[in-house]
């Protein structure tokens, strides 16, 4: 009954440790969502451009491709024009810019802007510039800066209208489009497909409370949400986690057509389509068509294919300008779905710096070492001084009492086993959720065994508490040879062994390893 009780003591501290550590994670729900005024995604206002022959469907023209080198400040990028072949001079011209997912043209937009091509428009998919670009650092002003270079190299290509020249941005890049068509007026139309809108920090969080939820991980989970995406790291090292692009929206003066696929559970798709529209009306010159396609992915597939319709639907907005700008249906697709509002994300208290969480690791486990490092070493040295002098090694005085070596040995693996358990369990489930997949066996299983074993390191701290009393009782009687621990190395190792489980012990309450409700 002693070592349930203080079992049960220790979990509900850790417990009250682990709440008060750091955030929970409430996400407010989404109440007022947008409803098409059409289902088909066709642009309208397209008449009049059919009759001057300026609209084309994709597949009209032959599309002729061409590696290109564009110069930058102090840097070159290769890139790939393709031309549509016949379709005569003064045709719109337009810039592709990635998303987080890619870098090289090769990789990048094949579907669409070969289709777009097709119909009549020439595209450009430059490669992005990579020797500034790392996941701890980025900038999008000078992002946007670079990317300009390939707007001015392509109006100067023969054939295209210099003044009809606009932009195709996916993802991480329509945090990118409107600093270029802010800076650059000149600009004519801006496509943002999957746009986040949101502070890529928020965006981060809203995107993995859906990727859980598909996942049907356990409720406590979700509490590590806020403890990763809301910590702070050293300075310079993901120092565009708050960008805001707010404030360039409301300078833009071109038409801006918002595409999304209803499939996307990484953006908030209804929330990002308000706010686009709300914040590009402060300036009150630039219109916005949106379009929502049926069950696409955040790279508008389905099935692994670019949904077809969406080459067809740029390519007639962008030739059809400026009629299809503000022309009707406005908002038009399929029906967007959205739960819980991407909100601002909570920081976290104590352990709001990521040094003090990758150090309470390393720390821990560094301390379980020391112990029997110290003492092996001091072992050897008196074992070899013994044989030096030609006698045999006196009896050493570091001794542990009975039960304690196992004991502590048992926390100390247990404390080890758990970390490295839930590390594997939060790397499987990223798998899963990233995949849209689910195994109950790893999601729910998973978190029961890590969960286990923290239990099961807990009651070796009770045991070894439970023997510390023990001893202590038996000295207080006047058993002189009821010592818990004889010699420095052995203290050592007991004391680098208890601070190590404990820095172990509080990283796995902070991620949630021992709540209890709390």
């Amino acid at each position: 009954m002693r070592t349930v009780a203080s079992s049960a003591a220790i979990l509900v501290g850790l417990a009250i440790l682990g709440a008060l550590a750091g955030p929970a994670w409430d996400p407010v729900p989404l109440t007022d969502t947008i409803t098409p005024t059409a289902t088909s995604t066709a642009i309208g206002g397209t008449d009049a451009g059919v009759a001057a022959g300026r609209v084309h469907p994709p597949g009209t023209f032959e599309v002729a491709s061409t590696e290109v080198e564009i110069q930058l400040d102090g840097y070159r990028v290769s890139g790939l024009l393709r031309e549509p072949v016949g379709a005569g001079d003064d045709l719109p011209g337009m810039v592709f810019i990635h998303g987080a997912g890619t870098g090289r043209w090769q990789d990048a937009f094949p579907e669409q802007a070969e289709q777009i091509a097709s119909a009549g428009v020439v595209t450009l998919v430059p490669d992005k510039r990579l020797d500034t670009y790392t996941l701890w650092h980025r900038n999008y002003v000078s992002m946007a800066a670079d990317y300009q270079h390939s707007v001015e190299w392509l109006r100067q290509v023969p054939g295209v209208d210099p003044d009809n020249v606009g932009l195709y941005a996916e993802s991480e890049g329509t945090w990118i489009a409107p600093i270029m068509q802010a800076e650059d007026p000149r600009i004519s139309f801006t496509v943002l497909a999957s746009a986040p809108v949101v502070e890529p920090r928020r965006q981060a969080a809203f995107a993995v409370d859906n990727f859980l939820r598909n996942t049907n991980v356990p409720g406590g989970v979700f509490r590590a949400i806020p403890r990763t995406v809301g910590i702070q790291l050293p300075s310079g090292m993901l120092d565009y986690a708050d960008f805001d692009v707010t404030p360039w929206l409301e300078r833009q003066t071109s038409p801006v057509l918002v595409v999304y696929g209803t499939g996307d559970p990484s953006m908030p798709i209804v929330q990002g389509t308000r706010q686009i529209i709300a914040d590009t009306a402060v300036g009150g010159v630039a219109p916005v068509t949106v379009r929502f396609y049926d069950g696409a992915n955040h790279g508008l597939r389905v099935d692994d294919v670019v949904v077809p319709e969406l080459s067809r639907d740029v390519a007639a907005w962008v030739q059809g300008l400026p009629e299809t700008a503000t022309a009707e249906p406005r908002i038009a697709g399929a029906q967007p779905e959205q739960l819980f509002l991407a909100s601002s994300v909570p920081r976290p208290r104590w352990w709001g710096n990521g040094d003090i969480i990758i150090g309470s690791v390393i720390g821990g486990l560094a301390l379980l070492l020391v112990g029997p490092l110290v003492w092996g070493a001091t072992s050897l040295v008196r074992r070899l001084a013994a044989a030096g002098r030609g006698v045999p090694g006196a009896r050493s005085t570091t001794r542990m009492a009975r039960g304690v070596r196992p004991l502590l040995l048992a926390l100390s693996v247990g404390s080890v086993a758990t970390t490295v358990a839930l590390i594997a369990y939060l790397m499987a489930v990223a798998r899963l959720a990233l995949n849209y997949e689910q195994d109950w066996l790893v999601v729910q299983g998973g978190w029961i065994g890590v969960r286990l074993l923290g239990v099961a390191t807990v009651v070796a701290l009770a045991l070894l508490i439970g023997r510390a009393r023990d001893l202590r009782d038996a000295r207080r009687t006047g058993d002189a040879e009821a010592v818990f621990v004889a010699g420095w190395p052995a203290r050592v190792t007991l004391w680098a062994a208890l601070a190590g489980t404990a820095s172990l012990l509080l990283w796995l309450a902070y991620w949630g390893v021992f709540q209890l409700g709390i």
